[in-house]
């Protein structure tokens, strides 16, 4: 296994409107990743602009001032390419993979939707995408059993005026009300060069893409004063347990238990990482053996643990289980809390740390086996961190963790405050 957790080069620039380059070359194939991170998410909305952030993930696809609408999409795939977006709560990202000799193709398309979304954003445009993300919001949350999970666990975590209290999907009220000079003046204060960053992997120099990025994006104009997201490190805890049940239209009763954590990119959190495997990653789990294989109140493919990768606030880590036939809700919480409050009393065995450690080692750089994860990562630590070359320390960081560590942040974590999520099947008459 490599030294480094990333062994490839990494080149960076800055053009004179603020836009950070990043490049990382590798010949094996004749094919480039493209990835543009807005520092710009669910964290960043005003009050009555929540779901801004996702709605503009659809919008950057609806046409821009030199590309019709859906020609982005299709000049990238009759390029032999893939591409999509994604929102979280910390950022928004926009990639495309295409061959080598296509490049220059994808850095015209970023860039002519980065300054010239406003000008061809219509009032038809606006209603289509906003209807696209209603029916997203019953498609993903609502019309799926537990979908709502994440909508609920948020506002139960953080409190209201906390940058994580609401998720990405945002208020279908919020969207409604707002005008088209509203969604313009978001892209103008967000959607700016000094305010993203965009890497590329794959088949190209350095020289050749900062010519390119400076050649694309080198006239689009920085934007003064754009606001941060209000500051969210610190949580007030309430010392109660937070507790919502929830009768809905599921097969069978799940309990969800989170916590808030450490943020993502801190040595709290690789510890949390670490522990959330050993709590919840297959069939060697705490959990697994316990819930599944033991006692048989879980289903076997429905348990598991989890950190969220959030960067500025306390992350959460959620365990979750869904009962077999004939357990109740009752039950099955009782086991679910037993397992999690055990990580803080019963140490954690060598065996234990080194299938933990195996299967992040695999998964990290199953990530990396690819230009676009590897693309997708460069733009994270450089946007969220500084230093795209932080990325190497994540593999090591991981692998460093010890047992020793992983019982004090269990002890910590686990006495802040805690949230218990239940789903109910209906009862039917």
């Amino acid at each position: 296994m490599p030294d480094s957790g990333y062994p490839w080069p990494i080149e960076t620039s800055r053009l004179d409107n603020g836009l950070r380059v990043v490049v990382s070359e590798d010949r094996t194939a004749p094919a480039v990743a493209v990835n543009l991170w807005y520092d710009v998410g669910s964290r960043h909305e005003p009050a009555g602009q929540t779901g801004f952030a996702h709605l503009f993930e659809h919008l950057m696809f609806e046409g821009s001032v030199n590309v019709a609408k859906t020609e982005h999409m299709k000049l990238i795939q009759g390029s032999g390419g893939s591409l999509n977006a994604t929102t979280n709560p910390d950022r928004t990202n926009y990639f495309e993979t295409v061959p080598a000799e296509h490049l220059e193709l994808a850095l015209w398309l970023e860039a002519d939707r980065m300054g010239g979304l406003v000008p061809a954003l219509t009032q038809e445009t606006l209603d289509n995408q906003r209807d696209v993300v209603k029916n997203e919001r019953r498609q993903r949350y609502e019309n799926v059993p537990y979908g709502d999970a994440w909508l609920r666990l948020l506002p139960l975590l953080y409190p209201p005026g906390h940058p994580y209290h609401h998720a990405t999907i945002g208020s279908m009220a919020d969207l409604n009300a707002a005008d088209l000079a509203t969604f313009q003046a978001f892209h103008q204060t967000y959607y700016a060069p000094n305010n993203a960053v965009l890497t590329v992997v794959g088949d190209a120099t350095a020289s050749d893409v900062f010519a390119l990025a400076d050649k694309y994006f080198g006239a689009l104009p920085a934007r003064d004063d754009i606001p941060s997201a209000p500051d969210g490190r610190s949580v007030p805890a309430t010392g109660q347990t937070a507790v919502e049940s929830v009768s809905a239209d599921v097969p069978a009763p799940r309990v969800y238990i989170a916590h808030r954590s450490y943020p993502f990119g801190t040595p709290g959190y690789n510890v949390i990482t670490v522990l959330a495997t050993i709590l919840g990653s297959g069939r060697g789990s705490r959990l697994y053996q316990r819930l599944a294989d033991g006692e048989r109140i879980a289903q076997p493919d429905l348990v598991g643990a989890y950190g969220v990768d959030l960067a500025h606030a306390p992350a959460p880590l959620i365990a979750t289980a869904t009962a077999r036939p004939g357990v109740s809700a009752e039950r099955l919480a009782e086991g679910l809390a037993e397992v999690v409050d055990e990580l803080a009393t019963v140490p954690v065995t060598a065996a234990e740390l080194d299938r933990a450690k195996a299967l992040l080692s695999t998964g990290w750089w199953r990530q990396l086996s690819t230009v676009d994860g590897r693309a997708d990562l460069l733009g994270r630590y450089a946007t969220q961190f500084g230093d795209p070359a932080r990325i190497a320390d994540q593999l090591p960081g991981l692998l460093a963790v010890t047992a020793e560590q992983i019982a004090e942040a269990a002890a910590e974590v686990l006495a802040t405050d805690r949230v218990v999520l239940t789903y109910l099947p209906e009862e039917t008459s």
